[in-house]
């Protein structure tokens, strides 16, 4: 039995962990991040497969950690999904490190590795290993030179970014 829960203590420690090369941001400042943002591209998951007009926002939550709100549609099913979630700092709360959980007790990792520290514009974040990656912005476009720019950094550390699926917002 003590295996067992050894097991799964590594296993649930696991996925909160940051991939190899990637450095949360330093100096974050939770509520400058806090509102809407949206997917402007994203690796591939079966849990978003499918959908456009994906947004996520923010909130704080009354224990003091953050309310995720996940939001897509299905042009498939017609109809919008959504998933509920809590985030929660891993170390310091000025540090882009986080744990969420849409599943009861397991958490996994949400590292923003690039940010606009001056105008919180947009945000590069992965989550425990580098099958995970997502490109958000406040807006439902960014500039050409700005993606650019977001995925030479991802592609500098490792991710494939040739797979990055580009969000429709229309």
């Amino acid at each position: 039995m003590k295996f067992l829960a050894l097991v799964l203590t590594i296993l649930l420690m696991g996925c909160v962990g940051i991939p190899e090369n990637v450095k949360p941001v330093e100096n974050f400042q939770l509520d400058r991040y806090l509102g809407t943002w949206y997917e402007i591209a994203r690796l591939d998951h079966p849990f978003e497969r499918g959908l456009t007009r994906v947004t996520a926002e923010y909130s704080l939550r009354h224990d003091g950690g953050v309310r995720v709100l996940n939001r897509g549609y299905s042009g498939r099913e017609h109809s919008w999904k959504e998933a509920v979630g809590r985030a929660y700092f891993v170390k310091g709360s000025d540090q882009g490190y986080l744990k969420v959980s849409f599943f009861g007790p397991f958490y996994g990792s949400y590292v923003i590795f690039d940010l606009d520290h001056e105008h919180y514009r947009y945000a590069l974040v992965s989550g425990p290993d580098k099958s995970y990656l997502w490109i958000l912005a406040r807006t439902p476009t960014l500039k050409k030179e700005t993606i650019e720019a977001l995925i030479a950094k991802a592609s500098s550390v490792g991710f494939d970014t040739g797979k990055l699926i580009f969000v429709d917002h229309h």
